[in-house]
């Protein structure tokens, strides 16, 4: 169901050295800031990004956060995303679509729910 979760933070280094030592525990190893320094952390199949929110606004429980669901095709990403917004969501971010990434290249779309939290449809393409 889920893709991968993502945090905002308001300082990486202090959430580097968090999440490198208590995910350390787990044996997850530690992350190395990509060129945009967000901190990606994998393992036993799931991925927890840290990153600064993208808008420059301070990072809350809202602003920076992610919850991403994985999707079964790019129609499936559309279709989520019509639904959302047609039911009290808001398109946010680019339209879906593919975004070339590390990862690879990566069909997503992004809404907010109703109450705010950023959510995100993500098929590998």
């Amino acid at each position: 169901m889920f893709s991968h979760i993502a945090l905002g933070s308001n300082d990486l280094a202090r959430s580097k050295k968090f999440y490198d030592a208590t995910l350390g525990v787990l044996g997850c190893p530690p992350a190395t800031p990509n060129d945009k320094g967000r901190l990606t952390y994998s393992h036993a199949g799931g991925k927890l990004i840290i990153t600064q929110p993208l808008d420059g606004k301070p990072a809350t429980y809202a602003n920076g956060g992610t919850i991403g669901f994985t999707m079964d095709s790019s129609a499936q990403v559309d279709a989520w995303h019509k639904a959302g917004v047609e039911n009290g969501g808001e398109a946010i971010e680019n339209p879906p679509g593919i975004r070339h990434t590390a990862m690879g290249d990566l069909y997503l779309a992004y809404l907010r729910d109703p109450d705010g939290n950023k959510l995100c449809a993500l098929y590998k393409a």
